[in-house]
């Protein structure tokens, strides 16, 4: 049974809405890699990585998310130049979406940004499916999240072109549908900014979590 959900940012002044929340509705992963670490490590918000520095993403369709709240204070990042869409509060730095552009239709968000954490999400998506990029993970790499899963990239295929032909790419919550641009302010690290966090990721991180803005 489909059920809306609500998200928040940890200190309550942001908030949104993510309709039709179903396992069949979306694609729950949790991914490893270096740069999802690095984001958080960004807005000094890695007690949202688990043990293995692993991010628990829930990808919904664009439509289907909506800020009631808040607004004024979302921003965004990207770690490269061509990198991911990242976008997070101001006032409490709460990851609340990562995205490609409009073209490629999905939001991925934290699970703990959910109304009542990852538990609530459990409720609403299911467990997660997989895991992705485990070479990058801390430590021991856990089981299933190294090589290559056709099964989970099939699927993650499947939502996006589905919510494209669908037409759920629009509304977007973070771009403009006339001109393709992002509603939000937005900034781009520099290659010494992104080379700065390295040492926090990865396998043997040289570094204890630190809070960077």
């Amino acid at each position: 049974m489909s059920a809306q959900l609500d998200l928040r940012c940890r200190c309550g002044a942001v908030r949104g809405t993510v309709s039709n929340a179903a396992p069949q509705s979306a694609n729950r992963v949790v991914c490893y890699c270096d740069d999802c670490q690095a984001f958080m490590h960004r807005l000094g918000r890695a007690d949202l990585l688990d043990a293995h520095g692993g991010t628990d993403i829930v990808q919904v369709a664009p439509s289907s998310l909506s800020f009631v709240q808040g607004q004024d204070k979302i921003a965004g990042v990207r770690l490269t130049p061509k990198g991911l869409f990242r976008w997070h509060t101001t006032c409490c730095n709460t990851p609340v979406g990562n995205t490609l552009t409009p073209s490629v239709p999905f939001v991925g968000i934290v699970a703990q940004a959910f109304d009542g954490g990852a538990s609530r999400a459990d409720e609403a998506f299911g467990n997660p499916i997989g895991a992705i990029q485990g070479k990058y993970a801390v430590g021991e790499a856990p089981k299933g999240s190294t090589g290559l899963n056709l099964a989970l990239i099939a699927r993650a295929i499947g939502k996006v072109l589905g919510w494209r032909l669908r037409g759920k790419a629009w509304p977007h919550p973070f771009f403009k549908r006339e001109t393709g641009e992002p509603i939000y302010p937005l900034t781009v690290l520099s290659q010494q900014q992104r080379d700065a966090l390295r040492p926090l990721c990865g396998p043997h991180p040289a570094a204890p979590a630190a809070g960077r803005t």
